[in-house]
């Protein structure tokens, strides 16, 4: 194995220094692997060229497994090849097995920043300064120089939402790409988006609480108060307001009040306290 300045062969003694610190600055792939272990032998040599390629933006850390068993236990690794990243001291995502390059690239893209990606932040900053000619001009550049960038989609839907065209913006999530389908930012995205669209006809939420209070039974004024609510930043009382409606009216718009809470909890993240909470009641109430 012939190492580089972006490839090296680490052991128990520099595993720290290598891996974890300098997983605070720049992400480290870990091969673990083994010499008797054919599905390592085809793996390693596209690991190493990836490493070459990308040009430090990753550093590629192989461990032999024979020779670094407590190592291999101390990170759970149970088959070969496992292919661990760790960012700021942690593992946080792996693979099993010699995958396709194309998987590898796809895998590697979820964590390492590219060029396109710096114009997106850059698109996104002019967006919420409302200048929308800087931010079209910024995301026709990154998917210009970059069309192989998934996020820059997600871009385009932001836009159209800071457009206004929640409804167009929705449309647009109907074609998400593939390896977006599990993205957390565009799930966030989706549900602020139809809480929008929500209310694009509504009346104002004030009359909307006069309508509650003269008929609390009113499903469609409860579910567009709670959307206004999420909209507000106010995401325990819309909570509270489609919990009620789950209860009372489960069929409204197509189980719209559990959606709805499904999409606040994508929005507020899973260790938000509101989350556990509510979900707590939600299942509670369902079965």
């Amino acid at each position: 194995m012939t190492d580089s300045a972006h490839i090296a062969a680490v052991t128990a003694a520099d595993f720290e220094r290598i891996v974890l610190q300098g997983s605070f600055e720049r992400p480290v792939l870990v091969d673990f692997w083994a010499d008797w272990c054919a599905p390592c032998r085809q793996l390693m040599p596209i690991l190493s060229r990836l490493a070459e390629e990308f040009k430090g933006q990753f550093f590629l850390a192989k461990v032999d497994t024979e020779a670094e068993q407590a190592l291999a236990a101390q990170f759970g690794i149970r088959s070969l090849p496992t292919v661990q990243l760790f960012k700021n001291g942690q593992a946080v995502d792996q693979f099993m097995g010699a995958l396709p390059e194309g998987q590898i690239r796809e895998f590697l893209s979820r964590h390492i920043s590219r060029a396109s990606d710096q114009l997106l932040d850059q698109a996104r900053q002019a967006m919420a300064a409302g200048d929308l000619s800087a931010a079209t001009g910024l995301i026709e550049r990154a998917e210009r120089d970059d069309p192989d960038n998934s996020r820059v989609f997600i871009a385009k839907v932001q836009f159209k939402a800071i457009e206004g065209d929640a409804k167009g913006a929705l449309e647009m999530l109907e074609h998400t790409p593939l390896d977006l389908a599990n993205d957390p930012e565009l799930a966030a995205l989706r549900g602020r988006l139809a809480f929008s669209a929500a209310v694009t006809d509504a009346p104002p939420a004030e009359a909307l609480e006069a309508t509650l209070e003269a008929n609390p039974s009113d499903s469609e004024a409860r579910y567009q108060l709670a959307a206004y609510q999420v909209l507000a930043g106010d995401n325990e009382a819309a909570l509270e307001n489609l919990l009620g409606l789950l209860k009372r009216d489960r069929q409204y718009g197509d189980d719209a009040a559990r959606k709805g809470m499904v999409a606040i909890f994508e929005l507020l993240g899973s260790g938000d306290e509101l989350v556990a909470r509510y979900r707590a009641k939600m299942l509670s109430s369902l079965y």
